[in-house]
């Protein structure tokens, strides 16, 4: 180029970051929500994970031939999940809800929450789901569009393995794999579901209409050394399986929208609070443009 050309007029566009407890959060608009509430609740929760000092240790990219906005309808709600993921109800208590909870579950689960609190108390941590369902997100009456909370696991899990046992060193602060699941989410792309011994992101980008680029990192604490300290068939196949089940659901779900005979239906006020929650947030955000 010309010898006079000015470079400091003609770089990269810049872009508001923040970051949390290890995590860079990027905002490409002109004026960035505020973020201070968000780090505040993130960051307190996520601090014991140590993902600061976490390293990735398997990344996975896929193009699911859906719109983004299916990809996150299908995340917030567990409907499908007894049919679908037969790993992850193992594991967990939220795919159950007011209209199909025992009294045998509900006594599972007030044990679980009761054991937890106190041993976690001792640890600096808390348990901030102790119900049946999914944690109630986005907030679209209040307009919030971050979340973390910490949950127990199933009795005999300690982590989001296919075996539910500890399969990698422990990550940041924690003495003990008996820490529940630290679970981050913020619109309008990008989830976390972090164990004691590994977290697992995931990362959407809207592609086209009918396109989303979906990227999955797992991460392990940064000393860790693969094939002496973790293997990943251990630590990938209980995220993997779950994802990949849910991005064959999110394309059925696309074919179907697409459908001349296609009628949209009510939402289950049980199991499907958090979709008309998303659905509501989003549109706006629309309004408020």
């Amino acid at each position: 180029m010309q010898d006079d050309l000015d470079k400091g007029k003609h770089g990269l566009h810049s872009a508001h970051t923040r970051q949390s407890s290890g995590m860079i959060f990027v905002s490409l608009s002109e004026q960035p929500p505020n973020f201070d509430d968000a780090d505040e609740q993130i960051g307190t929760l996520a601090a014991p994970q140590g993902m600061e000092r976490a390293k990735v240790a398997k990344m996975i990219d896929y193009d699911v031939a859906s719109n983004w906005k299916l990809v996150w309808e299908n995340n917030r709600e567990c409907y499908h999940c007894n049919v679908n993921h037969p790993q992850y109800i193992k594991a967990n208590f939220d795919h159950y809800n007011a209209d199909d909870t025992t009294k045998q579950i509900k006594n599972e689960i007030e044990a679980a929450t009761e054991r937890s609190e106190k041993k976690w108390a001792t640890s600096g941590l808390a348990i901030t789901h102790t119900m049946t369902g999914m944690a109630q997100f986005p907030d679209a009456d209040r307009d919030l569009w971050y979340a973390a909370n910490r949950t127990a696991l199933v009795d005999g899990y300690v982590s989001e393995t296919m075996e539910g046992q500890q399969a990698a060193p422990l990550m940041g602060g924690y003495e003990d794999a008996d820490v529940g699941t630290l679970r981050i989410r913020t619109m309008p792309n990008f989830w976390n579901h972090s164990s004691c011994d590994h977290a697992v992101s995931t990362r959407l980008l809207p592609a086209g209409p009918q396109q989303t680029k979906v990227r999955v990192l797992w991460l392990v604490d940064e000393n860790a050394v693969e094939g002496s300290d973790y293997n990943l068939e251990d630590i990938l196949p209980f995220w993997q399986l779950t994802s990949e089940q849910d991005w064959e659901l999110c394309e059925r779900a696309q074919r179907g929208a697409n459908s001349s005979r296609y009628q949209p239906g009510p939402y289950s006020t049980y199991k499907e609070y958090n979709v008309d929650g998303f659905v509501r947030w989003y549109l706006q955000q629309l309004i408020e443009e």
